[in-house]
């Protein structure tokens, strides 16, 4: 069973950045497509980001487009999500998930496996 581990989260101030990771213990993440997600209280789950598993495919939400960049290491079997000029909109738990295939994806619906989140926090 895949098992996804986020870490990078903590408290940033509005205009800073954060790298967010996503890492899989006992697996290699080479075949899987990853995405991000993220949720606050009393809303649903958004998709962030994702990367196919060959690394050339991307996508952004619309609200991060500009701001946030996803990359993957296959050496590190590692996928990052550096995010920069934060704002407090951003503050959630924000989770890392793969699909069942190679393709890049926004759906949470598609998702297979997932992390158990961090929670980034942007304030003054």
């Amino acid at each position: 069973q895949l098992q996804l581990v986020e870490s990078g989260g903590g408290f940033v101030q509005p205009g800073g950045s954060l790298t967010l990771s996503c890492t899989a213990s006992g697996f290699t993440l080479d075949y899987y497509a990853i995405s991000w997600f993220r949720q606050t209280p009393g809303k649903e789950r958004e998709g962030v980001s994702c990367i196919s598993s060959s690394g050339s495919s991307t996508n952004y939400a619309d609200s991060v487009k500009g701001r946030f960049t996803i990359s993957r290491d296959k050496a590190k079997n590692t996928v990052y999500l550096q995010m920069a000029s934060l704002k407090p909109e951003d503050t959630a738990v924000y989770y890392c998930a793969a699909p069942m295939g190679a393709s890049c994806t926004l759906s949470t619906r598609a998702m297979d496996h997932w992390g158990k989140g961090t929670l980034v926090t942007v304030s003054s």
